[in-house]
């Protein structure tokens, strides 16, 4: 088995056109970049030595040969995830449509990370953050924006007598747009018996016929095809319903809760909140109960493991901002709970830590080292494995463990 953590020490400018073999296809990046709030960045490439210069012209300028270097190794079918905040969330939506093509753009996803607000400085208590998703090719990806996690079973409040959940959707199509003169294969009669509840395409004893209408009584279509119908009659019923103009008879689907293999899935919103992804508190607290408080500003790994939902269980994912490590132990844990085959790539330099910091004191001298911390703490705990490289004269060089 191929180790699910591999940790690579260097510049990522430098390591990114390095990926090659097994490294150069990778389904889904998550980055989490220097946020630009004003203070200087260690990401400091000769390409930003002009003076002149505003700070975020060169947060651009650091930003977007790295953004030109991940999309390289993506695969057609991948997607891209980065996390940042308004300082920068306007130059980086730009720069992305730059690189990306804005074709490509999925979702800008609120992320309620701080959900009591910032309360230091001035102005609104600031307690969100973004992410940006796009995809390598809009029409190839294969990223699926739904989640189990997203469905609540008490919509569904019906239970059928073999102890299914189901709830009623009517069967004509409720956007008016789908009519019969837009949509004319659609629009036919079928039969049903509200006593019984059948459905068929065709005339039965005690059947009615019944045709689409809108409330308002005006012609709609239905949702399925009659050969649709013909093939899925036990998951539909006629009924009795009041409208507008009086009873009246229609025809619902039975929505089951658990009809897709594996589980029904629904649609992410574009607000995650903390409840949902865990917070920056709770990203610290995980963070210390494996290798101490290191780190002023981990990300939460049920974040990332939201967003590993959204693409297979076999996916390459990159993260060349490793910072603390929180992509490669969202990986492990997305794997021990479901037998997925997921690998992940952690990228980090060796920028020094703070002088009299929580990491320095805990002899992590530089920030790749809280991140090397990490995912061998993580390979210990949840298996896995893990390799680790580090760059030296512009190659790759196995990491001798020490």
């Amino acid at each position: 088995m191929r180790p699910w953590n591999t940790f690579i020490e260097g510049d990522n400018l430098e390591v990114l056109p390095l990926l090659t073999g097994e490294f150069s296809e990778v389904d889904l990046v998550y980055i989490d970049p220097p946020y630009n709030t004003g203070n200087a960045f260690a990401y400091a490439d000769d390409i930003r030595g002009d003076a002149a210069a505003t700070r975020h012209e060169a947060w651009v300028a650091m930003m977007r040969p790295r953004l030109e270097a991940a999309r390289a190794v993506l695969a057609d079918r991948g997607a891209m995830f980065v996390s940042i905040d308004d300082n920068e969330a306007a130059h980086l939506r730009l720069l992305m449509d730059e690189v990306f093509g804005e074709a490509n753009f999925l979702a800008q996803v609120v992320v309620n990370l701080n959900p009591k607000g910032r309360q230091l400085g001035k102005g609104f208590a600031t307690s969100h953050e973004y992410l940006l998703v796009y995809a390598r090719d809009a029409a190839r990806t294969v990223l699926d924006a739904s989640s189990p996690d997203a469905v609540v079973e008490s919509d569904f409040p019906l239970v059928d007598p073999d102890g299914r959940h189901y709830r009623h959707l009517p069967l004509r199509n409720t956007n008016k747009k789908f009519n019969p003169v837009t949509a004319r294969t659609m629009h036919f009669p079928v039969y049903g018996d509200p006593d019984s509840g059948l459905v068929r395409t065709r005339p039965f004893e005690g059947s009615h016929e019944i045709e689409p209408v809108f409330g308002d009584g005006t012609p709609a279509v239905w949702r399925w095809s009659a050969p649709l119908i013909d093939e899925r009659p036990g998951d539909l019923v006629c009924r009795r319903i009041k409208g507008r103009h009086g009873e009246r008879i229609d025809v619902f689907q039975k929505d089951w809760l658990h009809r897709e293999p594996g589980g029904r899935r629904k649609k992410l919103r574009t607000i995650w909140l903390a409840e949902e992804v865990g917070s920056t508190d709770t990203a610290v607290a995980e963070l210390k109960e494996i290798i101490g408080h290191v780190f002023e500003s981990p990300k939460p790994t049920g974040l990332v493991r939201r967003i590993l939902a959204t693409m297979p269980d076999d996916a390459l994912v990159l993260d060349f901002f490793a910072g603390s490590g929180t992509t490669g132990h969202a990986v492990a844990l997305a794997n021990e709970e479901d037998g997925g085959g997921r690998r992940c790539i952690s990228i980090n330099s060796a920028e020094p830590t703070r002088e009299g910091s929580n990491a320095r004191l805990a002899g992590l001298r530089t920030v790749a080292d809280i991140t090397r911390s990490r995912l061998r703490a993580v390979a210990a705990r949840h298996g896995g494995g893990l390799t680790e490289w580090v760059l030296g004269d512009g190659r790759l060089a196995q990491h001798d463990g020490g």
